[in-house]
């Protein structure tokens, strides 16, 4: 498979991954939602790394990680920098009743909305600096 027909397949996760966040969030499952966004920028980056670099990318959740081989930390504003730490803990490692429990007590609608959109930015950001980057129609879709 070419390296393009790779970092686009990447990238229609990334787009499901959103596309689904945004029916769960409809139904009210937050946890889900916010989980869902970790996995949409975690593929971003990983097709940002496959699409600029010569070898598969780190096997890691860690955005700050991925952001660092990618060579994009130094880019990213103090807010985007906050809402990566906000997102990092979204990764459910565990699926253990008392983690999902403690991650869910501090997610909420505003949370959620806000975390989709932010999620839609950060992730079209990465794209539009992707090698020979197309636009996207990420923005255009909205969650109500």
């Amino acid at each position: 498979m070419a390296k393009e027909d790779i970092v686009q397949a990447w990238l229609d996760h990334v787009h499901e991954d959103i596309s689904a966040a945004e029916c769960l969030f409809q139904g009210g499952h937050w946890l889900y939602v916010a989980f869902l966004c970790h996995q949409a920028l975690e593929k971003s980056l990983k097709a940002y790394y496959i699409a600029t670099k010569d070898d598969d990318p780190p096997y890691t959740h860690s955005h700050t990680r991925l952001l660092n081989v990618c060579g994009l930390i130094d880019e990213l504003t103090d807010a985007q920098l906050r809402f990566i730490a906000l997102m990092e803990p979204m990764y459910i490692k565990a699926r253990y009743p008392e983690q999902k429990a403690r991650t869910a007590r501090a997610l909420n609608k505003d949370f959620c909305q806000d975390f989709i959109e932010k999620t839609k930015q950060l992730t079209q950001w990465i794209e539009e600096r992707l090698p020979d980057s197309k636009p996207s129609t990420l923005s255009e879709s909205t969650s109500e």
